[in-house]
């Protein structure tokens, strides 16, 4: 933490523009889409949660609104919500499909979401209609890019 607080003052000092997302994590062997969700297949389940971009720039999660297990998704379609202390933000599943199970934990402990985004803080399973649709998500370097393009802008 000192290093990365240094480093910061650093750059401060120097001039160099810091971004807030340079300590988030991307997750290698994840999918993911341009709305910050990430999907991990396996066979035809894949698990959905948020990136930890996501929760970083929401703050701290407070409630998440999950679906009921056999509701059906459809890719890029919202499934729920995310509350967080700064704003609430719908949650868009990266595959469509039936939820088969959803994380129970978040119910009493939402924070998880921030703590853990990629394991703890899964949201929810799906059994995929298309496992084809995973073609059309990003991998973690597109996926890296583009958050860095995406709070350029900001």
């Amino acid at each position: 933490m000192a290093a990365m607080l240094w480093a910061s003052r650093a750059a401060s000092y120097l001039r160099i523009s810091t971004f807030h997302r340079a300590f988030a994590t991307v997750a290698k062997d994840l999918k993911y889409a341009e709305s910050h969700e990430w999907v991990k297949v396996d066979g035809k389940s894949a698990t959905i949660g948020i990136t930890d971009h996501a929760q970083d720039h929401l703050g701290d999660v407070v409630y998440v609104e999950l679906p009921e297990v056999g509701a059906s998704v459809e890719q890029f379609g919202s499934f729920g919500a995310v509350e967080s202390v700064k704003a609430t933000s719908d949650i868009n599943s990266p595959v469509s499909g039936k939820v088969v199970e959803v994380n129970e934990k978040l119910d009493s402990s939402p924070a998880l979401i921030n703590g853990s985004p990629y394991q703890e803080g899964w949201i929810i399973k799906v059994e995929m209609n298309n496992p084809d649709e995973v073609k059309s998500l990003m991998d973690s370097d597109h996926y890296s890019k583009f958050c860095d393009e995406e709070d350029a802008k900001h």
